[in-house]
């Protein structure tokens, strides 16, 4: 039986699916408060040719408007990938108390790898951040998607979305 963060990471692993199915990069996104899904995205940027239609930014809208308050304090935020600097940046303006990620992006990691701004002591938010959650399936999603799109073996996700620590 799955723990608590381990199921709410399969509802964001199912939104990643989703995104696959739409031609997307796969990688999913939930919002919880209070043990109920308030946001739920993936991404949308191909659908929406909008650069900022990430699945955390598309959640995080969702979410707000949930709440009627842009401040998602005591929220819990899952997402398949790493966030990037424009999600890590919307994270930390809307007050999220505590973010989970399964795979790492060694190309454009926020949260510990190419920088770490969820964690940076100078902006006035920090929330909690829990990594490599369910990282094998997330990192297996985003390998198996571009190794298809490429049409050519990749490294495998071992290699590529996780990180020793």
């Amino acid at each position: 039986m799955l723990d608590d963060n381990s199921r709410y990471m399969q509802y964001a692993i199912r939104e990643a699916m989703r995104a696959e199915e739409e031609g997307e990069v796969p990688i999913g996104c939930v919002i919880i408060h209070n043990g109920e899904i308030i946001g739920k995205a993936h991404n949308q940027r191909e659908r929406l040719q909008d650069p900022t239609a990430h699945a955390e930014v598309l959640a995080i809208t969702q979410a707000a408007n949930h709440l009627g308050s842009w401040r998602l304090e005591n929220t819990k935020l899952f997402v398949t990938l790493e966030p990037c600097p424009m999600c890590a940046g919307a994270i930390i303006l809307s007050r999220i108390a505590e973010v989970y990620f399964g795979a790492y992006d060694p190309k454009a990691g926020a949260c510990g790898t190419l920088m770490n701004l969820l964690e940076d002591k100078r902006f006035n938010h920090q929330p909690v951040v829990k990594p490599g959650l369910c990282a094998d399936e997330c990192g297996a999603l985003l390998t198996n998607f571009f190794r298809r799109i490429r049409g050519q073996a990749v490294l495998g996700a071992d290699d590529v979305f996780k990180r020793d620590n």
